[in-house]
């Protein structure tokens, strides 16, 4: 077969059409996986937090990270505030070696939420810096899979009201947080549909805090299930596939997962992948290489991890969670260039 492009080799894994797919991608999809590490920004002279909030600067730092981590796609935006802070929370950009964070949440409690429209949230904040630098990738390197990334439905909810009080709510005010979710992942499939729109190859939604061991198998079906599903059935009519990391420990969980309508699931690295795909045959995998062994191991124990993990059927080779800013090139690239030169057994 002749080789494929990246974003025909990533699509032909999300879509099952395993003749488009020599081996398994390598990417790092953005949002909480971001892979603009200090050592790149350092080298170039393109640094965040000034790229977060300008075109041409997110395209060049995209860029970079591209040509020397070996990862085989754009991950955009470079964090999971871009949401919140349209949604109404503080944000601090952070610096070259700390990544954006909520400074403040919105709201005490969801009877508080205000609705916003989500037409004039669109419009405002970083929201159009992230859509102008997935338009520009996507037209200057067509064969390369833009990664349009969203904070998962949860996780934006737990941004803009108290954390500890928006858990307490799911259970104690299920109506409305009910329509706080409900209003949270229209303004995010909305988003969606506009990265799509602007040259999105695919979707992929972190959604940390909708954890099995944080909401429980129950809150876990009532909500994450069923807001995910919500968006990723606008995101798959609006015509590209949907990714899904899943963090922690998914046990109390995994039954679940059938329900997920995503292309992909992705795990941390407490999950045995390959016991998930026995489970489970048709499930589409993505991972898990621990960002602790990318920040602290040596080359040759990363490729190893990532080559066993190509051996064992792995679909997509990509970190576990979310990368360190400090986490070397080096350890980077060991990953990326195993998972290019191994191909899968059988």
């Amino acid at each position: 077969m002749e080789t494929p492009t990246p974003k025909e080799r990533l699509l032909g894994v999300l879509n099952k059409e395993q003749e488009l797919v020599d081996r398994p991608p390598v990417i790092c999809v953005g949002g909480m996986m971001n892979a603009a590490v200090v050592e790149i920004m350092e080298r170039t002279g393109r640094r965040l937090p000034e790229g977060h909030g300008d075109v041409d600067l997110m395209v060049q730092i995209a860029l970079d990270v591209y040509e020397q981590t070996g990862f085989e796609n754009f991950g955009l935006p470079f964090c999971m505030t871009v949401e919140a802070e349209v949604a109404g929370s503080d944000i601090s950009l952070g610096s070259l070696s700390c990544e954006p964070k909520i400074e403040k949440e919105a709201y005490p409690s969801v009877s508080d939420v205000e609705f916003r429209d989500v037409e004039d949230m669109l419009r405002s904040g970083r929201i159009p810096v992230v859509l102008g630098a997935i338009e520009k990738l996507s037209r200057s390197h067509p064969h390369v899979p833009v990664t349009g990334t969203l904070t998962g439905p949860i996780s934006l909810a737990a941004s803009l009201v108290d954390p500890v009080t928006f858990y307490k709510e799911l259970h104690l005010k299920r109506e409305r947080s009910h329509e706080v979710l409900d209003y949270v992942s229209n303004l995010l499939a909305a988003f969606a549909e506009r990265m799509v729109e602007h040259g999105a190859s695919c979707i992929a939604i972190g959604d940390p805090s909708a954890t099995g061991e944080i909401l429980g198998p129950h809150a876990f079906k009532e909500y994450a299930v069923r807001y995910i599903n919500r968006i990723a059935d606008r995101v798959r009519i609006a015509g590209v596939p949907v990714i899904l990391h899943i963090c922690g420990n998914i046990g109390s969980v995994k039954h679940l997962l059938p329900e997920l309508r995503v292309d992909a699931i992705s795990t941390d690295v407490v999950v045995s992948l390959v016991r998930l795909k026995e489970e489970f045959p048709g499930l589409v995998t993505m991972g898990n290489v621990s960002t602790y062994l990318l920040e602290f191991g040596d080359p040759d124990r990363v490729a190893r991890t990532t080559t066993r993990l190509v051996d064992e059927g792995i679909d997509i080779i990509a970190p576990a969670c979310g990368l360190s800013t400090s986490t070397s090139l080096a350890l980077i690239r060991a990953m990326t260039d195993a998972a290019k030169e191994t191909r899968p057994r059988g």
